[in-house]
């Protein structure tokens, strides 16, 4: 019996998933290009060399205990921030509300461990504050989730302005009643505080870095397996792509915009935790600090993938933590240009960059097709 052609499938399809993950790639390769290439001249301007300044960023991000740890810690608010915007992404929705949805989830957080009793499960205790600073993003999201599915008010408008009634709400609330005399912060909480990592690796002692790390990677895993392999993940990802065909397809697609808004305010306010419960140990007004709207820059530069959001954090954080390092041979604003040009570098190469490599591996992937065609023919 004659031996059969091998099919074209196998390792041509192993080769096509390897290709489409280079073409993933490439734009961000292409954005961390551009952003050294205009590092390096910022850096000449200010009569300094390149080499020796992005030396001394590596060494006090990525080269020592503490740096490491408050790049850890810096990350991880940004996952949150990250993966709330990219849920919304996936959804075919903006959310520019995570700074507002984050500040409110740590007010909720707390809230509830300054109100729990000391004698309180420190377990129960931290399950309860992470479940209430979720509720509470949840909550700011269904204002523009619902204006969005209800009435077709676009969430952009809605959340911008919403970010700064949360915000003025909340020092509001802890400037005239709340706070501790000649501060601007809550009481500290009781009970539910976060372990600093510090106590599982010593080496990163004094960093503020805490287990809240964990269950942001935990969270990414989760909302990777949400999105890719539950019926309310495709209905979220078809109305994103296709808002009309989903409808023709029976989905209620006014609810799953609704649903998808929300979800995505609760990572957001999941993400107070880190500060609250793992850093402070108490609620500070103001404590988000832009890292709502940066989680837009995170979402971008990750892809919209969560564990592609979870990397764009700890560049990021890299980035900021890194600013504080060389701030003593340059100003420290030149990593914040940095961050800014890796942004944009990333939205124009992906565009463009993975337009380009995209057609070229179709070309490519139909010209092996077709030879593989033509040689099961000949063999035929």
């Amino acid at each position: 019996m004659a031996d059969r052609p091998e099919s074209p499938g196998g390792g041509g399809d192993v080769l096509r998933v390897l290709a489409r993950a280079t073409v993933a790639a490439w734009p961000m390769a292409i954005a961390i290009l551009i952003a050294l290439v205009v590092g390096d001249l910022l850096v000449l301007s200010v009569g300094q060399a390149p080499a020796s300044v992005y030396r001394l960023l590596l060494e006090g991000t990525w080269g020592n205990a503490y740096g490491l740890g408050q790049v850890l810690y810096r990350a991880t608010t940004l996952m949150f921030t990250g993966m709330s915007v990219a849920l919304a992404f996936k959804g075919g929705m903006f959310n520019i509300g995570a700074e507002g949805q984050l500040a409110a989830g740590g007010f909720a957080a707390g809230l509830v461990g300054m109100a729990l009793p000391a004698w309180f499960s420190p377990i129960a205790a931290t399950a309860l504050a992470c479940a209430a600073a979720a509720s509470a993003g949840g909550a700011v999201a269904v204002v523009p989730g619902v204006l969005r599915a209800r009435l077709g008010v676009h969430e952009v408008i809605v959340t911008i302005m919403l970010n700064f009634v949360v915000l003025a709400i909340l020092n509001w609330v802890v400037t005239a009643h709340l706070h501790v005399p000649e501060t601007l912060h809550l009481a500290p909480v009781r009970v539910g505080i976060v372990p600093r990592l510090s106590a599982i690796i010593p080496a990163l002692a004094g960093s503020a870095a805490n287990c809240t790390l964990g269950l942001a990677i935990v969270t990414a895993a989760l909302v990777r397996w949400a999105v890719r392999r539950t019926r309310a993940g495709f209905e979220m990802r078809a109305v994103g792509l296709a808002s009309e065909a989903a409808r023709l397809a029976g989905m209620d697609v006014a609810r799953i915009r609704m649903w998808t808004f929300v979800a995505s305010g609760m990572l957001a306010g999941l993400g107070g935790v880190n500060f609250v419960l793992g850093y402070k140990h108490y609620y500070e007004d103001g404590f988000a600090a832009g890292a709502g709207f940066l989680g837009i820059a995170v979402a971008v530069a990750g892809g919209s993938h969560p564990f592609g959001v979870v990397i764009a954090a700890l560049g990021f954080a890299t980035l900021a933590q890194g600013g504080l390092a060389i701030h003593a041979v340059v100003p420290k604003q030149i990593a914040d240009i940095l961050a800014a040009v890796t942004m944009l570098a990333v939205v124009a190469a992906t565009r463009q960059t993975r337009a380009l490599l995209t057609e070229g591996l179709e070309r490519w992937t139909s010209r092996r097709e077709t030879t593989s065609g033509s040689t099961t023919g000949q063999a035929a």
